[in-house]
């Protein structure tokens, strides 16, 4: 600012704008009176970015600590006024619940969001948890605060906690109630070793019981010690190697039972408990850690990186404790994994490695083709009785839905349920692909191409059938009826569904939508099958033992629980295709599906409807139209399919390039292995 303008602004009697924030901030721990928590709420204030275009934080963070490690002054009330406010307020809270999941459980958290977005909590200042959200009170503060580089946290609690300052009552304070928070950590653990839930999930827990036991008679142990430690300082304190061990013993017991629960399924509940277990685990570790190495003036460095970490971790994550959005993302992935793996497996079967292969999924999809020809014809005669909106749509839905479960059972294949479950086959390579090493490179091109081939081979048998059975069936349906079963007002609907320039590419996008959708109902619906044990309970249901006999009751109950993701899926996604027009309808809203089977299926519908004498040029424009409407279906399927397996297995895969280059030097060199399977040779075939 100009002298000019100051002298304007002192005339007026202005306040003149600051030009310096944070060197005002930072002269105002000058103060001795002043409240603590107002000058660290105002020097984030100056260090939080201004504006979306505003990148400069790093920078200001960095001048920050440049001014506290030359000013030894300023660094010493800078320090006094932290320590102090730390000091002076509850910490056990922080150092438990900070990025750890609560104990009120997934929807009691849930609601608990909710409500605070529309009445929000009032802070209590005497806990360092409630202090938090009013120093870092925007919601987004967490994304500045991840940008600081970690060495920056370092040396901003380095200038904190200097050696000679550790000794101090107020930082014995804050030791105390660590050591407050690692007895309560050790005993939430510990009472796992009597969780119903745990016991279900592995029938060998109770072997690890002891663990969970030992784990909070040992954290007392080391707690003791530690205490007599500090009021004797030529004493030694424990180094809590032995409660790190047994941590560790029980973190294992976790994760196999984790790991089990991808073959047994999962709950909400028991995924609730393992990840909450896992943090308590990882948090207590975090704690012994830094109050050993404290301890030791050799280990300091480590004790400042350890609890730097920490601190910033924690702060984080107490800044998104109240966006829902990041509470459903964070417990959704983990649920997610299993309900993929599912679908992984089954996206397997639909890859064609052989000629075998190749040839039964044309058959399978054929078989398909003439079942969709018939669905095709049942929903123009059901839309045909004009019924009330609600019973039209359940006559569609289960069309629709009885179909696709009759063509699973039958072990038929539709085209458009292909990417929904090979996307996470090819996810789980890519999290294993080193594009380093050219074998695995090749066997993820080998991969994309059997699945290319297979999906061309899948929409050949639906679509070239298809088509044909439904000239078939209207032709000979409208013979029998003596004139055509499909008018020409119906078949002029059913040509104009196909128009490019009509709704027809947003509609085949809400089928992949549903495509997609189904794919993880299928997964979800598998896990909830395993892990309720759906195949034994129904084997020793009384009226179907006595109705077939135990053996044969058990074969049925193993049957449906084999087969369970793949009903409820499919039913469901005939469900979804039958009313969402309907629901359109209702909301006044352009909503309706387009499906590349049915598409092919009422263009010979529509010829029926015509008797043939429809122009050239009208029938390649519907053909092109069910090309688009195919692709869409697969594109928007496949994408989010893929999207949200990687999103659950966490893979950031940052190797496009490499891999489109493989694809395409291979569609060079051999085109003919994205059509058709490797030839086998006849030394192989003997």
């Amino acid at each position: 600012m100009t002298r000019i303008s100051a002298f304007f602004h002192w005339l007026l009697g202005k306040p003149q704008p600051d030009t310096d924030p944070l060197g005002t901030a930072l002269l105002a721990f000058g103060n001795p009176e002043a409240n603590p928590l107002e000058l660290i709420r105002r020097l984030v204030s100056a260090l939080r970015p201004q504006n979306r275009g505003d990148d400069a934080c790093g920078e200001r963070y960095a001048a920050m600590l440049l001014r506290l490690e030359t000013d030894t002054e300023l660094s010493a009330a800078f320090r006094s006024h932290i320590v102090h406010f730390l000091a002076t307020r509850r910490l056990v809270t922080f150092f438990t619940d900070s990025g750890v999941l609560p104990g009120t459980g997934f929807f009691s958290e849930w609601w608990r969001i909710l409500g605070n977005r529309i009445l929000p909590e009032a802070p209590d200042e005497r806990r360092l948890k409630d202090c938090l959200h009013v120093i870092f009170y925007r919601t987004d503060d967490w994304r500045w605060l991840e940008q600081i580089p970690a060495e920056y946290s370092q040396r901003l609690w380095a200038v904190i906690a200097p050696a000679d300052q550790l000794r101090n009552i107020d930082w014995r304070g804050i030791q105390e109630q660590i050591l407050d928070a690692v007895v309560l950590l050790a005993h939430r653990v510990s009472g796992l070793g009597v969780e119903s839930e745990l016991m279900r999930a592995s029938p060998n827990f109770e072997e690890a019981t002891p663990s969970f036991i030992a784990l909070s008679s040992e954290a007392l142990e080391f707690v003791n010690s530690f205490r007599a430690a500090l009021n004797t300082p030529d004493q030694a304190a424990d180094d809590g190697s032995q409660l790190l061990v047994i941590a560790d013993q029980c973190r294992a017991t976790l994760q196999r039972i984790r790991k089990r629960a991808l073959t047994v399924g999962t709950s909400l509940h028991l995924t609730y408990i393992l990840t909450r277990s896992e943090q308590s685990l990882a948090r207590l570790s975090e704690l012994v850690t830094i109050l050993t190495a404290s301890q030791q003036l050799e280990s300091r460095t480590t004790a400042i990186e350890a609890w730097a970490e920490f601190t910033r971790a924690a702060f984080v994550a107490e800044n998104r404790r109240n966006s829902l959005r990041y509470y459903m993302t964070q417990l959704s992935r983990l649920l997610a994994v299993r309900v993929t793996e599912n679908a992984a497996r089954s996206g397997e079967h639909y890859i064609c490695e052989t000629p075998g292969d190749y040839r039964l999924m044309w058959r399978s999809a054929a078989g398909a083709g003439v079942l969709i020809g018939g669905m095709a014809l049942l929903k123009i005669f059901a839309a045909g009785l004009h019924a009330p909106l609600f019973v039209e749509a359940f006559l569609f839905s289960m069309i629709y839905g009885l179909g696709f479960v009759l063509i699973y059972l039958l072990g038929m294949t539709v085209a458009t349920k292909q990417p929904a479950m090979t996307a996470q086959t090819l996810a789980g390579l890519l999290g294993d692909l080193k594009p380093t090493r050219s074998a695995d490179l090749e066997r993820l091109v080998d991969v994309v191409a059997a699945v290319f081939r297979s999906q061309l081979a899948a929409i050949g048998g639906n679509v070239m059938v298809a088509l044909p059975v439904a000239i078939a069936l209207g032709f000979g349906l409208s013979y029998l009826h003596g004139e055509p079963i499909v008018g020409v007002g119906k078949g002029a609907h059913l040509l104009a569904d196909l128009d490019l320039l009509s709704w027809a590419i947003p509609h085949a996008a809400i089928a992949g939508f549903y495509l997609f959708l189904s794919g993880l109902i299928t997964g979800y619906f598998d896990n909830q099958a395993a892990y309720a044990d759906i195949g034994q309970r129904i084997g020793r249901l009384r009226w179907l033992r006595r109705l077939t006999g135990k053996e044969r009751a058990e074969r049925v109950g193993n049957y449906i629980q084999d087969r369970m993701g793949g009903i409820m899926g499919n039913f469901l996604f005939g469900c979804m295709l039958g009313s969402t027009g309907v629901i359109g309808t209702i909301l006044g809203l352009p909503l309706d599906i387009r499906h590349i089977a049915f598409s092919s299926a009422n263009l010979g519908y529509a010829l029926i409807g015509f008797q043939f004498e429809l122009p050239v040029r009208a029938i390649l424009w519907g053909a092109l139209g069910i090309a688009a409407i195919g692709f869409t279906n697969l594109a928007v399927s496949f994408a989010l399919a893929l999207r949200t397996a990687l999103g659950a297995r966490r893979i950031q895969f940052e190797h496009w390039g490499p891999l489109f280059s493989a694809i395409l030097k291979r569609f060079r060199q051999q085109p003919r292995s994205f059509l058709l399977p490797p030839r086998v040779s006849s030394e192989r075939a003997e």
